[in-house]
């Protein structure tokens, strides 16, 4: 598969302001990303900017940033907007959707995020990590997914995506990572459908996927990466750097 990596950044974050510039020992929290996608060597690595100073960071440290209107509604239409202007790009068959604030992100998940493409029925590949701990099992924030793996199998259909634990009773829970490798005409469908339901309910992109019978492939990884959502999250991740 010929794929190109995006990673929409833009600095309106609530939680924690400028986010994506966020310093982590000298480096900006999205060139820590970038760099992290370029060791998995797998295509083009691109960030695609919503303001200015992330672009000037972005290739200060020599990597590529391709501009994108700040007032898009999703880091989805930001990926598709600025994939929509990489040369040749339609020479690109699988375009992977990098969130931003995965600094520790393991290159070799982020190669994994394809396997599900090798079934021809999958539009969508996404990473998935056991949950290990009850606040992972109970924290709205940490997103889990029904899927049903068989004996020894490591890459399983999603059938729903929560907030809440599921799904219920025994058995092991699925922590859901913010990567997605789309075939292109599965990211153009995507991005032209409405918001749903569900969408709205939950706060999750995703289910406007499911909702609209696209098929999500799911790789299982050892263990989720931690990403940055707060000003304490954003120092865990310094003392894990510093280590």
């Amino acid at each position: 598969m010929n794929a190109l990596i995006i990673i929409p950044a833009r600095l309106a974050a609530t939680r924690l302001p400028n986010k994506p510039l966020a310093d982590i020992h000298g480096k900006p929290m999205i060139v820590r990303v970038m760099e992290q996608a370029q060791k998995a060597k797998i295509g083009p690595v691109i960030v695609a900017s919503g303001d200015m100073e992330i672009t000037e960071a972005v290739k200060k440290a020599g990597g590529t940033a391709i501009d994108t209107d700040p007032n898009l509604p999703s880091g989805s239409d930001r990926v598709h907007q600025a994939f929509l202007q990489v040369k040749n790009h339609q020479d690109f068959d699988v375009i992977i959707n990098l969130q931003g604030d995965l600094p520790l992100i393991n290159p070799k998940d982020v190669r994994r995020s394809l396997l599900p493409l090798a079934d021809q029925s999958v539009d969508i590949a996404t990473l998935i990590a056991p949950v290990k701990t009850e606040f992972e099992r109970n924290a709205l924030s940490v997103v889990k997914v029904a899927c049903n793996f068989q004996e020894k199998t490591e890459i399983a259909k999603a059938l729903y995506f929560s907030r809440c634990p599921i799904p219920y009773g025994d058995g092991p829970l699925w922590h859901h990572v913010g990567i997605y490798a789309y075939r292109k005409i599965a990211l153009e469908r995507f991005i032209s459908l409405p918001t749903s339901y569900l969408e709205n309910r939950e706060k999750l992109e995703q289910l406007r996927a499911l909702e609209a019978g696209m098929t999500i492939g799911c790789a299982t990884i050892e263990a989720a990466p931690f990403g940055v959502d707060t000003p304490e999250d954003l120092e865990n991740v310094k003392r894990i750097v510093k280590g």
